[in-house]
């Protein structure tokens, strides 16, 4: 039999023949917000960009990325408390050094800290595993010093990962990634240290590809949340299903944008099925998920 390569992390399981089950109160639908923090090199490294980038040095790029820190999180962070809304924060751990105001308010509102390298800038996907090893251990260490939390999920600079990205996780002692987009679900990958899951992030519903790849409107974005949500939740009636909603401060943080952004969340919060509606963070995921039976997640 002629075979392709596979990464050998998990089988195919189609959504339709799974085991049900039941999100915390008898809810159906799952929704996480995640905001990406991070913190760029000056003229060096990679980065988003909103148009063409100068020939470095790039002030330009730079200072746009660098808004993000200064004004765009704030406004972020604002609006979560506006509507109660609970998140998870993916930081660059240059951030603590760079701009360590940012991290009393995220501990301060309860929220998550998931683990995403160390800058933006670079990716750790071609790191070799004695590299890629040293720096997840550094990040995991950098989380607990400065917050107090032990970071139990990992996403990746630009979702990048080698081959034995997973097996490194498992062993510096995270329970779960976010970087295959590959279900509406959490799956159980396989590791040479024993499972690791993942938990839906989505590469749609993310404002980095649809608004500088893309280059979609914030209102054309924020009608992408709403017909996602809305669609989901139908679904939910079949199948428990998780829905993320992925942010970067740069991006939303703009007052344009945030205004439009707003729109969308509320129609969130206050819709009149709310009540089948789970706001929560990717760790609760992981913990109900690992607490169902044996064989009920794929």
């Amino acid at each position: 039999m002629l075979r392709i390569p596979h990464h050998g992390r998990y089988d195919y399981s189609p959504i339709v023949k799974r085991t049900d089950y039941d999100w915390p109160g008898g809810k159906r639908l799952a929704v996480h917000v995640a905001l990406n923090i991070e913190h760029f090199a000056y003229s060096a490294g990679i980065g988003h960009a909103l148009s063409s980038e100068l020939p470095p040095p790039d002030p330009r790029t730079f200072a746009w990325r660098d808004y993000g820190n200064r004004v765009g999180v704030w406004r972020l962070l604002d609006l979560l408390d506006e509507l109660a809304l609970p998140a998870c924060h993916l930081v660059n751990t240059t951030v603590f050094d760079y701009a360590p105001d940012i991290i009393a308010p995220i501990v301060a509102r309860g929220d998550e800290f998931i683990g995403h390298g160390r800058t933006n800038a670079e990716r750790q996907g071609q790191m070799w595993e004695a590299d890629e090893a040293r720096l997840i251990a550094y990040v995991r260490d950098r989380i607990q010093e400065k917050t107090g939390q032990r970071p139990r999920g990992w996403m990746g600079p630009w979702m990048s990962q080698s081959h034995v990205t997973p097996d490194l996780l498992k062993e510096a002692g995270f329970d779960f990634l976010m970087d295959w987009p590959c279900d509406d679900q959490p799956v159980w990958l396989r590791t040479r240290a024993g499972r690791l899951m993942s938990v839906p992030y989505s590469l749609e519903i993310n404002d980095s590809p649809q608004i500088l790849v893309r280059h979609h409107t914030p209102e054309q974005f924020c009608a992408f949340i709403v017909g996602q949500f809305e669609e989901m939740l139908r679904q939910s009636a079949k199948q428990p299903l998780v829905c993320g909603i992925e942010l970067h401060t740069m991006i939303f943080g703009q007052p344009y944008r945030l205004r439009a952004l707003r729109e969308a969340l509320r129609h969130i919060v206050d819709h009149p099925q709310r009540d089948k509606v789970w706001l929560t963070r990717p760790g609760a995921i992981f913990d109900h998920c690992a607490a169902l039976p044996e064989g009920v997640m794929p």
